[in-house]
C-alpha cells in the first residue's frame, strides 16, 4: 500500500479554487436578471444557491476526498457505479424526474434537486479505475478488458440518451477512452472503440431531427437567426461584444433575457461579454495549469489505480470545458454541458470538487 510522500500540489489546489471563486462571482452577474425576474425580485437568489447548496456542500466532498486515502476508493468502486445506475433511472420516475427544455436530467424531492449524470461520471471514472487495474496484463485481451468496458459504458450510455443529454454522453465516452489508452490498451482495440462511437454518434445525430438541426445551425449559423439558431447567435453576439477588455463586470445586455441560460451552459458567453478576450485567456490558463498539473500527477502516480483515477479526473475537466466553450464559440455544435467549477448547478460543482479532492490526494503520494 503506498504511503503519502509529502504535501498535495499546492499550485492546483490554488488554480481549482481560484476558479470556484470566480465561478461564484460570475454566477452572482449571469443570474441577477433571473433572480429579480422568476425568483420574487431577490437578484442574489440563485448566487446563496450556489453558495450554500454548492460551495458549501461542495466544500465538504472535497475534504472528504482529499483526507480519505484514494486507495480505499477501490471498496467504493462497485456501489458507487450501482448507486449511478439507480439514479440515472430515477429520472424517468413520474413524481421524481423534472423536466426542462424537453429533457428529463435531474431528479427532486422538495427544494432538492439532484442531476444524477454528474455522479455518474464519478461512479463511472471509479468503477473503471478499480476494473482496469484487476485487470492488469488481461488489458491487452479484447474478451477480457475491451468487452466488460464496452458493456457498462452502453447502459450509461442508453440511460443517458434516453433523457437526452449528448453533452455528457460524449464527455462519458472521453473520459473512458483516455483511461483504456491510459491503461496501457492496444492501439487497434481503442481504433475500434473510437470508430465504433463516432458510428454511435453518427446513427444518433441522424435520427433525431433536433440533432440535425444543431448541426445545421453549427455548418450555417446565421440561418434562422431567430429560431434554431438563436441560442448560438445570441452567445456569438455576446462574445464578440466583448472585444479586449469586455463591457466591465455586471454589464452583460445578454443575460436580459436574451440568452438562454446564462448562468449554467451559456456563462462563458456572459464572462467573455462582460470581461473580454484578454481576461478570457486568463481564465483559459488556469484551466490549462489543471489539465497539466492533473496528467503529470497520474504520470507520477504509485499505482495503475491512482493513474486511472488521475486520468479519469483530469479528462473529465479537459473534455467537458472544451465542451462548454467550444459549443458556445461555435467552434463544435450546440450542447448543454456546464462548464466545470464555473456555472451554476450545485451536483456538478459538489461532483468535482471531490474529484479535485481525490486528485490533490494522489498527488501527496507522488515523487515531486
Amino acid at each position: 500500500m503506498a504511503q503519502a510522500k509529502g504535501r498535495a500540489d499546492g499550485i492546483l489546489l490554488v488554480t481549482i479554487f481560484g476558479l470556484v471563486v470566480f465561478g461564484i462571482i460570475m454566477v452572482g452577474s449571469a443570474s441577477s436578471v433571473l433572480g429579480e425576474q422568476f425568483r420574487g425580485g431577490d437578484a442574489f437568489y440563485f448566487l446563496k444557491h450556489q453558495s450554500i447548496y454548492g460551495l458549501l456542500v461542495g466544500i465538504i466532498a472535497f475534504l472528504i476526498g482529499f483526507y480519505t486515502p484514494y486507495h480505499k476508493l477501490r471498496k467504493i468502486a462497485v456501489p458507487a457505479i450501482i448507486i449511478a445506475l439507480i439514479l440515472l433511472v430515477m429520472v424517468f420516475i413520474p413524481g421524481l424526474k423534472i423536466v426542462s427544455g424537453g429533457s428529463a436530467r435531474w431528479i427532486g424531492v422538495g427544494p432538492i434537486t439532484l442531476q444524477p449524470s454528474e455522479l455518474a461520471k464519478l461512479g463511472f471514472i471509479l468503477y473503471l479505475a478499480a476494473l482496469l487495474e484487476k485487470k492488469g496484463s488481461e488489458i491487452k485481451d479484447f474478451k477480457k478488458s475491451v468487452v466488460p468496458f464496452l458493456v457498462i459504458t452502453s447502459v450509461i450510455s442508453l440511460l443517458i440518451i434516453l433523457q437526452p443529454d449528448i453533452g455528457t454522453l460524449f464527455t462519458i465516452t472521453a473520459i473512458g477512452i483516455s483511461m483504456m489508452f491510459s491503461a496501457g490498451i492496444r492501439i487497434r482495440h481503442l481504433a475500434f472503440i473510437g470508430l465504433g462511437g463516432i458510428a454511435a454518434f453518427s446513427v444518433l445525430i441522424s435520427t433525431a431531427h433536433y440533432r440535425l438541426a444543431r448541426l445545421f445551425v453549427y455548418l450555417h449559423p446565421e440561418l434562422d437567426p431567430q429560431g434554431i439558431g438563436y441560442q448560438i447567435n445570441q452567445a456569438l453576439l455576446a462574445v464578440g461584444t466583448g472585444g479586449l477588455w469586455g463591457l466591465g463586470f455586471g454589464r452583460s445586455r445578454q443575460k436580459y433575457s436574451y440568452l438562454p441560460e446564462p448562468a449554467g451552459d451559456s456563462i462563458f458567453a456572459v464572462i467573455a461579454e462582460e470581461l473580454g478576450f484578454i481576461r478570457v485567456v486568463i481564465l483559459l490558463l488556469a484551466f490549462a495549469v489543471i489539465i497539466y498539473r492533473g496528467y503529470k500527477i497520474a504520470e507520477a502516480a504509485p499505482d495503475m489505480f491512482g493513474r486511472l483515477l488521475a486520468t479519469g479526473i483530469t479528462s473529465w475537466i479537459l473534455v467537458q470545458a472544451f465542451v462548454n466553450m467550444a459549443s458556445v464559440m461555435a467552434i463544435t455544435p450546440l450542447t448543454g454541458i456546464p462548464l466545470p467549477f464555473i456555472s451554476y448547478g450545485g451536483s456538478a460543482l459538489i461532483a468535482l470538487l471531490f474529484v479535485s479532492g481525490v486528485l490533490l490526494n494522489i498527488s501527496k503520494y507522488t515523487s515531486k
